[in-house]
């Protein structure tokens, strides 16, 4: 998959403190790609938007 035209985001529930940070690129069709911001070389994983958003949901749903 080619994510060369992604525009990366850092997650809001990052810690703003260099540690643990999660970025999202939902700007490609059909795709939301998900990465570490410390390694940003390294893999990624890919969701369909609906995959995504249910997971967001689930995310959102816990304690």
């Amino acid at each position: 998959m080619d994510l060369n035209g992604a525009r990366w985001r850092k997650s809001t529930r990052s810690s703003g403190n260099g540690g643990d940070c999660v970025e999202v690129a939902d700007n490609l069709p059909g795709v939301v790609a998900v990465r570490d911001s410390k390694d940003p070389a390294g893999p990624a994983l890919a969701f369909t938007p609906t995959a995504w958003r249910a997971f967001v949901t689930g995310v959102a749903r816990r304690p």
